[in-house]
C-alpha cells in the first residue's frame, strides 16, 4: 500500500487531530487516512479513517498495520469508542489487543 505523508497544517484531519495529540503525522492512502501523534501519557496513538464508498475491502486492517510499521518497534495504541465495532474489527485483524477501558475527565 503507498502512503502519502500529509504536509498540510490545514488539512481537516490534522487540525482535529491536533486537538487532541502532540507531534501529528498524517498519511493519505487511495481512500483513507492514517493519524499518528502522542496522546495522553506520552503514548503513541493511531487512528484512521476509511471513506465509505471503499470499505470492507481491507483498507482499515492495512492502514493500522501501518501504522506499526511506522512507529519504529515502539507500542502503538488507539482510542476506539466501545460502539465502533468497525474500528475494533480493523485493528484486532491486524494484532491489536484490547488492554481495558478509559474515561478522561477534563475541565469545563
Amino acid at each position: 500500500m503507498e502512503l502519502t505523508e500529509i504536509d498540510d497544517p490545514d488539512h481537516p484531519r490534522v487540525t482535529s487531530s491536533r486537538r487532541r495529540r502532540d507531534d501529528v503525522r498524517v498519511w493519505a492512502a487511495d481512500g483513507g487516512v492514517l493519524v499518528l501523534g502522542r496522546g495522553i501519557a506520552g503514548r503513541l496513538e493511531a487512528a484512521v479513517e476509511v471513506d465509505a464508498d471503499v470499505r470492507h475491502r481491507g483498507l482499515g486492517r492495512a492502514l493500522v498495520t501501518a501504522a506499526r510499521h511506522l512507529a519504529g518497534g515502539e507500542p502503538v495504541w488507539a482510542q476506539i469508542s466501545p460502539g465502533n465495532a468497525r474500528s475494533m474489527r480493523a485493528f484486532q485483524a491486524a494484532g491489536y489487543v484490547p488492554v481495558g477501558a478509559e474515561a478522561l475527565l477534563t475541565p469545563r
